[in-house]
């Protein structure tokens, strides 16, 4: 799935750049959201876990991601394309 994403995102950015339009992904690694049903809130005995396997030692915030995605759509982004930007807190490293 990531793969199939990154690749559409690079060939948007080369099909839309004429037009001035950019094209970016972002990959979130292990993040607190509701999604899974609450599963960090039913089962939070696999945070530490995954928290071992980032270099930051954490899980992601929502806030990490949104900001990652706030900084691409601003003037701060604007020569940013064709690009997967992985916002894991780096995971596996």
């Amino acid at each position: 799935m990531k793969g199939g994403l990154v690749t559409l995102t690079r060939y948007l950015a080369e099909e839309l750049s004429p037009r001035g339009i950019r094209a970016n992904s972002v990959s979130p690694g292990s993040t607190r959201t509701r999604i899974g049903g609450n599963a960090f809130e039913l089962y939070p005995e696999v945070i530490p876990g995954l928290a071992a396997e980032t270099a930051l030692g954490r899980l992601g915030e929502p806030d990490d991601i949104g900001k990652v995605i706030a900084t691409l759509l601003g003037d701060e982004g604007g020569w940013v394309t064709a690009q997967d930007i992985e916002v894991s807190g780096g995971l596996n490293l």
